[in-house]
């Protein structure tokens, strides 16, 4: 069975930071471009990182960059998400997310982990 879980949102000051990890099961994370995604009720979903299967490369959204980490551990089949700096406008459920390097075609989706950044 297929499974990706999301885990490690919460709610933090701005500036603190939290870890976001993605489980996946049923499938194996290294031979998917991996995929954060982001959603608010305001807002479409928004890309926010990728890392890719061969190689492991990283992207990232502009609004992010430098302060996100995208990684995979490959033993543990996990992605992560590394969220430093956090701003009141990073609040978002947040979505792992497995798609082909290649074409146009997503996969898998996680359920949603929710993230709030607030004094």
């Amino acid at each position: 069975q297929v499974q990706l879980v999301e885990s490690g949102g919460g709610l933090v000051q701005p500036g603190g930071s939290l870890r976001l990890s993605c489980a996946a099961s049923g499938f194996t994370v290294s031979r998917y471009c991996m995929n954060w995604y982001r959603q608010t009720p305001e807002k479409e979903r928004e890309l926010v990182a990728t890392i890719t299967s061969a190689g492991g490369s990283t992207n990232y959204a502009d609004s992010v960059k430098g302060r996100f980490t995208i990684s995979r551990d490959n033993a543990k089949n996990t992605v992560y998400l590394q969220m430093n700096s956090l701003k009141p406008e990073d609040t978002a459920v947040y979505y792992c997310n497995a798609r082909s390097c290649s074409v146009d075609i997503s996969y898998y989706w996680g359920q949603g982990t929710q993230v709030t950044v607030s004094s």
